[in-house]
């Protein structure tokens, strides 16, 4: 593992979790509370012992590489986490694909004089030894190997479907099939990859050297690189994921991997973690996930006068929070927020710096950061009301606002003026919000989405 180079690839749009994703990268959306998503498979490394990695970036970095440099800088002598951003190696293009991505920096591979490549994805929530796929990878001497494991039939659409022999030898794959192969014995699964690769170091480099050139080829792994090397008949084997075990948790532990790819399996994703008896155990001190360190003061739990207690019910706090007379019910509230007198909220994922007005209520409503709802507003309990106010609901039905919006009792809510010029340029839901435009209101120039509505002293008792 010494020797072994690491590339995450963190330049991904991710546009099907817009609005999250129009201002920011994928792999820096927040997660769980306090995380965001890159540190799941950077703590992943570390934590396997990996000291030579590189994050590959390019659509909207500022904040990702903000905390990389913030709160990712590994002490040992010999080890890095360092930014590698498109240079223009191979011409005059940015990453043309994930393939063009480590082709381009070709360069890193041949100064680390590393024998075995890991090339991961870093917009996935999960806990992964890797150095258990590396013990095998090198075992059988493969040119690749690829993490895989079982998904029903009907989702293995958004993925590549690998098809193996007896033995683990891949002999088929799929990229993002309409009729996936399934399983052998197992008609309503099929094997798909986990966009996590090992592969041995002059594999890797004469199939980007033959990719490259070839102006047909889309530069993506999955599309391209990997059916080459099967046509060429390169030593492909899968990796199980369902057998990786992480230190300090139980054997019988099934291992937790999600593709937070749209909004509806992102708030899924984050229930996972606020559930009573959470499938990602964020408490095992053998396996920490790593992020940034805020010094915010502890959560506050307060009773206003002549008011009932607060309840908080199956939920995650973090820091920095005040929650005052209030409900809080089945919802991840991130650090920095406030939740006023009377107000309830139930079911929700509600990240940082948001204010929740005296009275107000949320059911089934995913907020980005430094949202404010004014006292007595009403969102996610009337469909047929929600539909004629807010422009993004998920098909499971949650209302999703982007950063900054500020939600009153009545009439229309307000953007920030910054998030709306993004939301009108955007290539995805560009088109959702000029049809809105006219029933929306757009805030001041001088209210950025960037400033926090959380607990100020002056706000207690509104």
């Amino acid at each position: 593992m010494a020797k072994t180079i690491v590339f995450v690839m963190a330049g991904g749009r991710g546009s099907r979790l817009s609005p999250l994703t129009i201002h920011r990268a994928k792999p820096a959306v927040p997660f769980g509370g306090r995380y965001r998503i890159i540190d799941f498979v950077l703590s992943n490394f570390v934590n396997s012992g990996y000291r030579q990695i590189y994050v590959l970036t390019q659509f909207m970095a500022s904040s990702l590489i903000r905390h990389l440099q913030r709160n990712w800088q590994l002490s040992s002598i010999d080890g890095f986490i360092e930014i590698a951003p498109a240079q223009m190696r191979l011409g005059d293009h940015w990453y043309r694909g994930t393939a063009d991505s480590v082709a381009q920096n070709l360069n890193l591979i041949f100064d680390a004089r590393a024998d075995v490549v890991a090339v991961f994805g870093g917009d996935h929530v999960y806990k992964f030894d890797i150095s258990q796929m590396e013990a095998e990878h090198r075992e059988s001497d493969a040119d690749l190997t690829i993490a895989a494991l079982p998904v029903p039939l009907d989702e293995a659409r958004a993925f590549g479907v690998i098809q193996i022999d007896g033995t683990g030898r891949i002999t088929g794959f799929q990229e993002k099939p309409d009729n996936p192969t399934p399983m052998p014995g197992r008609p309503d699964h099929a094997l798909v990859s986990m966009g996590n690769y090992l592969f041995r170091t002059e594999a890797l480099r004469e199939a980007l050297l033959h990719d490259e050139p070839d102006a047909t080829s889309s530069h993506d792994f999955g599309k391209d690189v990997i059916p080459r090397l099967l046509k060429n008949g390169a030593l492909l084997r899968v990796y199980d994921f369902g057998t990786n075990r992480i230190p300090g948790e139980p054997e019988q532990s099934v291992p937790y991997w999600r593709d937070v790819g749209d909004l509806d399996s992102y708030i899924a994703a984050n229930m996972d973690v606020r559930s009573r008896v959470p499938s990602l155990n964020l408490y095992n001190r053998n396996w920490r996930i790593r992020t940034a360190q805020r010094d915010y003061p502890p959560a506050r739990f307060v009773q206003e006068p002549m008011t009932p207690a607060s309840t908080i019910l199956d939920s995650l706090i973090c820091e920095g929070c005040v929650i005052s007379s209030a409900r809080v019910d089945t919802t991840m509230l991130g650090y920095d927020c406030f939740v006023h007198t009377g107000a309830a909220v139930s079911e929700s994922v509600i990240l940082s710096g948001c204010n929740v007005g005296a009275g107000a209520k949320l059911h089934r409503v995913m907020l980005d950061k430094n949202c404010s709802i004014a006292p007595g507003a009403e969102v996610g309990l009337d469909p047929e009301k929600d539909a004629e106010r807010f422009p993004f609901i998920t098909p499971n039905g949650f209302v999703a606002l982007p950063k900054g919006t500020v939600v009153p009792k009545e009439g229309p809510i307000e953007l920030a003026n910054d998030i709306a010029y993004l939301l009108e340029r955007d290539a995805v839901v560009g088109p959702t919000f000029k049809e809105w435009r006219e029933r929306l209101a757009i805030g001041d120039r001088r209210r950025h989405s960037f400033t926090s509505a959380g607990p100020r002293y002056r706000k207690y008792k509104r």
